[in-house]
């Protein structure tokens, strides 16, 4: 009876593929759609960690750093690929944002609301803290100088997106040495034998039949997004930081909450930071330079409530887990500060 329930979350994948015999399209199939792409994404997560499981703490870190978000990079993908650009930088605004602000602000309530404190590595948090906001810096400098000169040659600001992308892709990975090999010790990331959910033949086809999956929902939902914000009275600014955000990283969302709940602080936390420097990092630097390569080139100059955002939100976070504890009060405050921002990109 249990895996007959646990199949039923695959439903919504069968219900677009009907749709699209039958010819039910627009919001629909856009709801649908996006329902679908959540299972997928937490089976792509489970197919890495199975793999990553077999690699070594080292190599398993660098599985699960680097695929995390690999279906909400499909997705932007294929949106780049259809031209919606606005869309594409709203969605990795909001998923810096999100990660944060929502998902690590319901992860200190929930997992706070019975413990006076919860407690995690504030080495850790300072480490990556200050990273963040190096990455933040970097994904800013296209926008200022766009700002402070609207009148640059596109050219211009293109090769200064593509140079800083390139930079902050070296960064990542030195980031990944760091903190999985030669400083390990500080974020607890040491040796552990844990018995893999599958076998790696089953995981890499799984691994690859679910990101086969998420690139057809992502397909669909870029085709009928538009006319699924028209319907509901959304702008691109809020279909991409909101609803599209929550759907590429619902898999982790609910994973770090799981984890406050069980009093894992440390692996919420790392959750949370972790997916916004994939982001910031990773994501949107490699979305620069493939836009480039595919004759859709992106530059990463943000709208000024974009920019506002992000720096709102990487100012917030430090002064909330520098000393290393936190209450479920904290977390209602960045609650309060992404509800401010939600209703930002709603009327802005």
């Amino acid at each position: 009876m249990k895996t007959r329930v646990k199949y039923l979350i695959y439903l919504p994948v069968l219900l677009t593929v009907l749709m699209h015999v039958t010819g039910v399209h627009g919001m629909p199939l856009f709801a649908v759609s996006c329902m679908a792409m959540i299972p997928m994404a937490s089976l792509m997560g489970r197919a890495t960690e199975s793999l990553a499981a077999r690699t070594g703490a080292a190599m398993g870190g660098f599985l699960n750093a680097t695929f995390g978000n690999a279906a909400e990079l499909i997705l932007a993908i294929l949106a780049l690929r259809g031209g919606l650009i606005p869309l594409v930088q709203a969605t990795l605004t909001g998923s810096i944002v999100g990660n944060l602000l929502l998902v690590l602000g319901l992860a200190m309530l929930t997992g706070g609301w019975k413990r006076p404190t919860q407690t995690f590595s504030a080495i850790a948090a300072e480490s990556g803290s200050s990273l963040l906001v190096l990455s933040v810096i970097g994904i800013l400098i296209p926008s200022a100088v766009h700002i402070t000169d609207p009148g640059i040659v596109q050219a211009k600001e293109i090769h200064l997106t593509l140079w800083v992308s390139v930079v902050l892709i070296c960064t990542y990975f030195v980031s990944l040495l760091f903190s999985l090999k030669t400083h390990k010790h500080l974020f607890g990331a040491e040796e552990k034998h844990e018995k893999p959910e599958w076998s790696a033949k089953l995981a890499l086809g799984l691994l690859a039949a679910a990101a086969g999956v998420v690139s057809y929902l992502s397909e669909n939902i870029v085709h009928t997004v538009g006319e699924a914000g028209k319907l509901l009275g959304f702008n691109d600014l809020f279909m991409g930081a909101v609803l599209l955000a929550m759907v590429g990283n619902a898999a982790e969302h609910a994973s770090a909450i799981l984890m406050a709940l069980k009093n894992k602080m440390d692996i919420s936390l790392n959750i949370c930071l972790g997916s916004s420097l994939q982001i910031a990092l990773f994501v949107g630097p490699l979305l620069v330079i493939i836009g480039y390569v595919i004759g859709q080139p992106m530059a990463l100059a943000f709208t000024s409530i974009e920019i506002v955002a992000i720096a709102a939100s990487t100012l917030a976070v430090p002064f909330v887990i520098l000393n290393g504890q936190s209450n479920w009060f904290e977390g209602v405050e960045l609650l309060s500060i992404y509800a401010i921002l939600g209703l930002a990109f709603y009327y802005f």
